[in-house]
């Protein structure tokens, strides 16, 4: 009897004591066969699958795959058009036809290009800028959810996907410019040293892009209604954007905060930017102040905000 109660006297504090550690019912065992398994991963460099690095290394894997990127971008704008009797050519008639229309409705039927000279250049760089963004945009909402067979198959930073998306708009806008520079040529407007900005603004709104490809591919990734609902968005987007009519025509009667809105706008500063850089036309004057540096805070706070929020969801992307 004696012995029967030191038996259980000795037992119970281990019991307790495990029981604290472990919680009730747990194998005492457990947490010994855990830390040997810790400590032989840590001996060999092993991680868990799928666990989300800092960002400095998430970063670095990132830059890492940028060959990746372009190869993927490339082949998949080669193959967007293939079964298409025209192939490439859309990648221009697209924005064309859509300028089209826009010159049909707004500049022929509702006559918003009253006092916009060159309307046409005017009318088809807002329509191509625009694209580009809108393009983007609309591509990285889907960019995880179309490529959940990539992302469980492969082990690679998954912020690849919507830059590569956003890397396929811009190949495109490149194709098109070309052809935009025509239209501009065309209308009369002379080749300046002014063209020379094309290339700033262009890496300036890439950034921007890819930052709100990178913010609505994880909101898409969770909300795949998001896809469905986005296109709506953006046309109310494009509306207030100046695409095809003069901002500064309609500030000029606006109450003074109505007017900071609209010239505070990104999309209609990335337009307004091309057009001064394609169009002799329109001049510094028709430009928001600080137009610059508004520029270089919108491409800065979107880019670099778009990617945190991404890699904060990492781990998530292709799972459940």
């Amino acid at each position: 009897m004696i012995e029967d109660n030191g038996g259980v006297d000795t037992a119970e504090p281990g019991a307790a004591a495990n029981q604290g550690a472990e919680g009730p019912g747990a194998d005492p065992s457990a947490a010994g066969r855990s830390a040997d398994l810790a400590a032989l991963a840590a001996a060999h460099g092993l991680a868990v699958s799928g666990e989300r690095p800092s960002l400095p290394v998430y970063t670095r894997r990132l830059w890492s795959r940028r060959h990746f990127i372009v190869a993927f971008a490339t082949a998949r704008l080669t193959a967007m058009y293939t079964a298409a009797r025209l192939g490439q050519i859309w990648q221009v008639m697209t924005p064309l036809l859509n300028a089209a229309v826009y010159y049909l409705i707004f500049g022929l039927l509702l006559g918003t290009n009253r006092g916009i000279p060159n309307f046409i250049a005017y009318l088809c760089t807002g329509v191509f800028v625009f694209q580009f963004t809108q393009s983007a945009v609309l591509a990285g909402t889907r960019s995880i959810t179309d490529n959940l067979g990539l992302i469980r198959a492969l082990h690679f930073p998954r912020a690849c996907l919507p830059i590569a998306f956003t890397v396929i708009q811009l190949q495109q806008l490149l194709f098109s410019m070309a052809v935009l520079g025509v239209i501009v040529l065309a209308t009369g407007e002379p080749l300046t040293v002014r063209w020379l900005l094309v290339v700033p603004v262009l890496l300036l709104q890439s950034a921007f892009n890819a930052g709100l490809a990178l913010f609505m591919a994880r909101i898409g990734s969770k909300t795949t209604d998001m896809a469905q609902l986005m296109p709506f968005v953006i046309r109310t987007w494009m509306y207030l954007s100046g695409v095809f009519w003069s901002v500064s025509t309609f500030t000029a009667h606006a109450p003074k905060w109505v007017a900071t809105m609209l010239n505070l706008n990104p999309a209609l500063i990335f337009n307004d930017l091309m057009r001064y850089a394609l169009m002799q036309s329109v001049t510094a004057d028709l430009l928001p102040r600080h137009v610059w540096e508004i520029t270089l805070g919108w491409s800065l706070l979107v880019g670099l905000a778009g990617y945190v929020f991404f890699w904060q969801a990492e781990e998530e992307y292709g799972r459940g």
